[in-house]
């Protein structure tokens, strides 16, 4: 019997299991059209959802439905903006629902959503992008069945994130990170909502940030009247960070917008709440803290938030005679006075006003003061404040545990009145600026990984004036640099409440600055966990110009001297004017421009170097050293003008891969060393008739290009005695060359063999040899040349060309000679020349010899006959 109860019992089971992991199936589709049926049929915008599974196991023994990233895009005039989005959505129902039919509603018990977005935007015309549910028609049957009914005991939201956006009052509101749960009885009209709530605030109003990610959290029981869409606070307990807060009231929905009516206080009034309302991260563990007196926090909100109102409100915040010593710190904080007033009593925005009507405290003896006022709020917000005060920096890490890898030091001191409004600030109305007082910092020491070295203020005072405000003194120091700066900024307040641009003018002069002291490059960590360094970047913020004067600048180990010029500094870029240095024994002169606005730090440059030694400046400077290699073996100086441009690396040097350009140069009594070039060895060896070390380079003139890493020199000529030389060619950043000259030769730099040739020949005819071309073709790369030269056929060339003017010669001499023995002046003893037979043909010296040896031989040969 008990064998046949388990086999019994274990088909149940079996056939129980079955059908749970067969019911998804089952019931799959079904489900997925309700879901879009219910969906489409109730919104107006472009619905779209992954998948959808259904799950008698999840919930057991509910059946869970998920939706897989859900989405609901807007339709005009909000198009293809995301209203929601959800990465996964889970309906809770009893299993029975899933056999109703067609035209029954299911009724929903649960829902939760994990990973979901929600963004609510109002337009500059008031109009909201969530308004998107159909309007249902007035002849509609009100037998028409819904797919979805609700009778929800809980629901869950996770991670979300809400973002409220009104582009008319340019008010911004997020809450991130959202964690919320709630219990109640939906079915009924009237019930109570357990809540548990937690997220992130962050508030904008206007281009200006109120609250950045402020922890929140709220546990309220509500009682809800969902027929007269009211919500009343009972039991709850709220934090803003960690200020307590507790709400009394109720809001209610209605036909113009929501009513308000709440007031709102801390629970106890202990200074500890004052701590709290400081984020956890700068505050650390406040239950430690010793504190004494009292600090409160007392509101009430009553009013109609529509269109055109906001509630009205009054919130005081106060404190007297308080004080806080953290345990683990010598100074405390003393002698705090807080008294804080935000009222609007009519409703309208504009008339909301902050009146702080003192801000005070006191650590040791330095006591510290500020008093403001801000009304107008919403259409042109006027400020009037005055702060008063010393501060020993080094006493701030001592009193509050502020998390600095170095404390700071310095004495700061502050007297400063000042009113303005804010669209004077927008619209820079510096005259609308009422500015008085003095800022000074003395002995401040800073040390932070933004910084390449540690940075000392020895002095620094700012008088706040009222058309500007003036950098009197600027006295620090930083590695082995020294600078001191005066001028004035333009717009300090556009910097500070609108994030404008930072304008200034300045001058400042030092005894030595050494740029790597200011350039560190900023070190990040990617999301492999590995530490990447970025170029450094010119701030975006700045636009100011700077006249400068250096005795020393040391730049990438260059030591110049006397530098003077003119920067401006403005969208990411550096602007060099008129900039003059002394170093290489000449001067030289640039202006041009550096950029770091791209990925990559760019430079475009105009250098004019003025009677610059050549050997150090083409030695000493990497960029030289490729364009012209050769220069390094140089004595001597050098005018020259270069047109570059390029890529910086992270240290801010030249790319030399990247540069590109023309350079013009004109040599100065310059001589070669010629035993230290490996080149200039091997082409004296090829070409004997020049001494390399007594080429004398003076007043020659040269122009090259250079891109993608290859030079080309155009030709020019040197001067060696009476040899011309003709240069040109091309050579590479990878020392690589090819090269020709071309040198115009006389004869008698041809060898031995020639000279003794050309000593052979008449004056006139040495004077009628004409100069020898040689050519030679460099090769290779500098530090190992392939030299070849023509100069052997030249040679050959040469000797041939003497043979034959040596032969021409003693032929010419035999004729006369012959000529006057066969028939010349012997036989004609009258004086008188015989008249030369004009009918007869011309005939060549050679030919007349012949002849004259034939008939001289054929009369001498008669005269033997006859004898």
């Amino acid at each position: 019997m008990l064998k046949k109860i388990l086999k019994g019992t274990g088909i149940f089971l079996l056939v129980t299991i079955i059908a749970l992991a067969a019911a998804p199936f089952l019931f799959k589709d079904k489900i997925k059209a309700m879901i879009a049926k219910t969906l489409n049929e109730n919104v107006n915008a472009t619905i779209a959802f992954e998948d959808v599974d259904l799950s008698l196991f999840k919930s057991f023994p509910q059946a869970n439905v998920s939706i897989e990233k859900l989405s609901i895009i807007t339709k005009a005039p909000f198009e293809n903006d995301t209203l929601l989005y959800a990465g996964e959505t889970n309906l809770t129902m009893s299993v029975k629902e899933l056999f109703k039919g067609d035209g029954e509603a299911m009724n929903l018990e649960s829902f939760s959503t994990i990973n979901g977005i929600v963004n609510i935007i109002f337009n500059k015309d008031g109009v909201g992008n969530f308004d998107i549910a159909l309007k249902e028609e007035t002849d509609k049957k009100s037998s028409d069945s819904k797919p979805f009914a609700l009778n929800i005991q809980n629901y869950e939201v996770e991670n979300l994130k809400f973002t409220y956006l009104d582009e008319g009052s340019k008010m911004k509101m997020v809450l991130d990170s959202i964690n919320h749960e709630g219990k109640g009885n939906f079915a009924a009209q009237k019930l109570d909502l357990e809540t548990k709530t937690t997220a992130k605030l962050s508030f904008d109003m206007d281009k200006m940030n109120y609250m950045n990610n402020v922890s929140i959290s709220l546990d309220a029981i509500l009682g809800i009247d969902l027929e007269k869409s009211k919500y009343e606070f009972k039991d709850n307990k709220a934090l803003i960070n960690q200020l307590p807060l507790e709400f009394n009231g109720f809001i209610q929905m209605v036909e113009t917008g929501q009513a308000y009516d709440l007031t709102f206080k801390t629970p106890t009034s202990d200074f500890k709440n004052f701590l709290g309302l400081i984020p956890a991260a700068y505050s650390g563990d406040i239950n430690k803290v010793k504190t004494t007196g009292q600090f409160s926090v007392d509101g009430k909100v009553k009013g109609n938030l529509t269109e055109t109102t906001i509630p009205a409100f009054d919130v005081k915040i106060a404190s007297s005679n308080a004080s806080f010593q953290y345990p683990d710190l010598p100074k405390s904080v003393k002698n705090i006075v807080i008294d804080t007033h935000i009222v609007n009593e009519t409703g309208l925005m504009n008339d909301t006003y902050v009146n702080l009507h003192n801000l005070s405290f006191a650590i040791d003896q330095d006591v510290f003061n500020a008093k403001a006022t801000i009304k107008n709020i919403a259409e042109n917000a006027l400020v009037d404040a005055e702060l008063k005060g010393t501060i020993n920096l080094a006493n701030v890490t001592k009193a509050y545990p502020v998390k600095l890898d170095k404390p700071l030091t310095g004495i700061l001191k502050a007297n400063v009145k000042t009113k303005f409004d804010m669209k004077s600030v927008e619209t820079s109305q510096y005259q609308n600026i009422q500015n008085s007082g003095l800022v000074s910092l003395t002995g401040f020491n800073y040390e932070g990984p933004e910084m390449a070295k540690p940075f000392k203020i020895n002095q620094a005072a700012v008088a706040f004036n009222p058309s500007q405000i003036r950098l009197n003194q600027f006295d620090a120091k930083t590695g082995t640099s020294d600078l001191q700066v005066t001028g004035t900024l333009d717009n300090f307040y556009g910097f500070v409440f609108k994030n404008q641009i930072l304008k200034g003018n300045f001058t400042m002069s030092a005894n030595k600055l050494v740029v790597s002291d200011f350039m560190a490059p900023t070190t990040t960590t990617n999301n492999e966990g590995k530490k990447t360094t970025e170029a450094v970047k010119i701030p975006s913020f700045l636009d100011c110009s700077i006249t400068a004067k250096a005795k020393t600048v040391i730049y990438d180990n260059l030591n110049l001297q006397n530098v003077s010029g003119n920067m401006v500094i403005r969208d990411e870029a550096v602007s060099l004017n008129n900039l003059k240095m002394s170093i290489f024994g000449g001067n030289i002169g640039l202006t041009g421009t550096v950029s770091t606005k791209g990925k990559t730090p760019t430079f475009n440059m105009n250098l004019g170097l003025d009677k610059v030694n050549i050997a150090e400046s083409f030695t000493q400077l990497d960029m030289l050293k490729s364009i012209a290699p050769i220069a390094g073996v140089v004595n001597g100086k050098i005018n020259s003008t270069i047109k570059l441009s390029g890529d910086l690396q992270q240290d801010m040097t030249p790319n030399l891969k990247t540069i590109s350009g023309d350079l013009f140069g004109q040599l100065l009594s310059t001589t070669i060393n010629e035993k230290n070039s490996e080149l200039l060895t091997q082409l004296s060896s090829k070409v004997k008739f020049i001494d390399m070390s007594k080429v004398n380079l003076n007043d020659v003139k040269a122009a090259l290009s250079f891109k993608e890493g290859k030079v080309n020199v155009k030709p020019f000529d040197i001067k060696y005695q009476d040899i011309t030389v003709n240069v040109g060619g091309t050579h590479g950043f990878d020392q690589s060359m090819n090269y020709n000259l071309k040198f115009d030769v006389p004869a008698k730099y041809m060898g031995t063999e020639v000279n003794n040739l050309i000593a052979k020949l008449t004056p006139a005819d040495q004077k009628k040899i004409e100069n020898v071309p040689v050519n030679a073709v460099l090769g290779g790369n500098f530090k190992q040349p392939k030299i070849t030269t023509d100069m052997k056929q030249a040679t050959t060339s040469l000797a041939t060309q003497l043979v034959k003017m040596q032969k021409d010669k003693y032929i010419n001499q035999g004729t006369t000679a012959l000529g006057n023995l066969l028939g010349g002046t012997k036989g004609n003893t009258s004086g008188t020349n015989t008249a030369t037979d004009t009918t007869k043909p011309k005939t060549t010296p050679k030919e007349e010899i012949k002849t004259k040896a034939t008939d001289a031989l054929n009369g001498w040969l008669k005269k033997k006959k006859k004898e």
